[in-house]
């Protein structure tokens, strides 16, 4: 209860640090005057256009990206397992990429995520037509592998094939994971799916804490597996899916943060479940920030600074792994 106050806390302050923090300064009264209407014009366009979108979508971006991580961990029983296991990402990726290549990103601000909504749901298809069969864990995570591979292959095809060097640009600079530039209608797109993603993990909360002694062990406990991993498959696929069709490729939160506040829990995959999708907020916010301020002339794309955390921590995970099976 306390780890959850905490990140709470931090959460929230994280939260109205990122609504103050831009090129444009304009100081804290004028900030809160335009976040309420009240301020001028420019103060208020600047508070409730760019910088209120921007942090919301990190709030529930970081949470949808944490909360996915740590069940995942749970359902997989794997310590190294994270939202793009199961190959949602890569799929949302590439029907993005695809608007980019056919010219249709730019007839419409919803052409770009409905192209990767459009990929994470053919994703959840071909997941849950194997999920509702009974598939072992091995499968799915097999069947998620497979997906990455096949969605990589075919972005990295899209880039090669592009006919035009400035929508290859914007292919790459979108896959590197950005919170620059929402708007209210990404909101308004993305999180009532997040939202619903959220809501299907909380229900398989008492399954993870079933499937933590093993399937055989879960099916003797009354879980029954198939409406399991199709609860956590589809809300896996539905939060990060939407995620990822509004902010791009953002990696490794998913990894980091179950291991973060795990030791500060009592290790029950349900306990993490909260902390977790809170401390994926807090991360993902501070990254946003340390984005904005990092380079004075400029932005770096929030994907980088998360890899940049995550890559060498993945590393460290695996040569702790392999030190413990020796």
């Amino acid at each position: 209860m306390k780890l959850s106050v905490s990140l709470t806390l931090l959460t929230l302050a994280l939260f109205v640090l990122s609504l103050l923090v831009g090129p444009a300064e304009l100081g804290i009264g004028n900030s809160i005057a335009g976040l309420l209407a009240g301020g001028g014009e420019a103060a208020s366009i600047i508070m409730r256009e760019i910088r209120l979108p921007r942090a919301v979508l990190g709030l529930a971006i970081g949470v949808s990206l944490g909360l996915s991580g740590a069940v995942l961990q749970g359902f997989l029983r794997n310590p190294l397992a994270e939202p793009g296991v199961i190959g949602v990402s890569s799929m949302a990726a590439l029907g993005a990429v695809v608007m980019f290549y056919s010219g249709l990103a730019g007839s419409s601000l919803y052409a770009l995520p409905a192209g990767a909504l459009i990929g994470a749901f053919l994703a959840v298809l071909i997941l849950l037509a194997i999920a509702s069969r009974q598939g072992s864990t091995l499968t799915l995570i097999l069947a998620g592998i497979a997906l990455s591979s096949l969605a990589g292959a075919l972005t990295s095809l899209v880039l090669n094939l592009s006919p035009n060097p400035f929508a290859a640009y914007e292919i790459v600079f979108w896959l590197l994971g950005s919170l620059k530039d929402r708007s209210i209608e990404h909101v308004m797109l993305a999180l009532p799916l997040m939202v619903a993603g959220w809501l299907l993990i909380a229900v398989s909360a008492r399954a993870i804490d079933a499937l933590s002694l093993g399937e055989e062990a879960a099916a003797n406990l009354g879980i029954h597996m198939g409406r399991a991993r199709v609860l956590i498959v589809a809300g896996v696929a539905l939060s990060v899916g939407a995620a990822t069709a509004v902010s791009g490729t953002i990696g490794f939160i998913g990894l980091v943060v179950p291991h973060l506040v795990r030791p500060l829990t009592n290790r029950m995959p349900s306990s993490l479940l909260l902390p977790a999708g809170l401390g994926g907020a807090a991360l993902l916010l501070a990254a946003d920030i340390a984005a904005r301020v990092v380079l004075p002339a400029g932005e770096l794309n929030v994907g980088v600074l998360t890899a940049l955390i995550g890559a060498p921590f993945f590393l460290w995970l695996v040569m702790r792994a392999r030190r413990e099976m020796l």
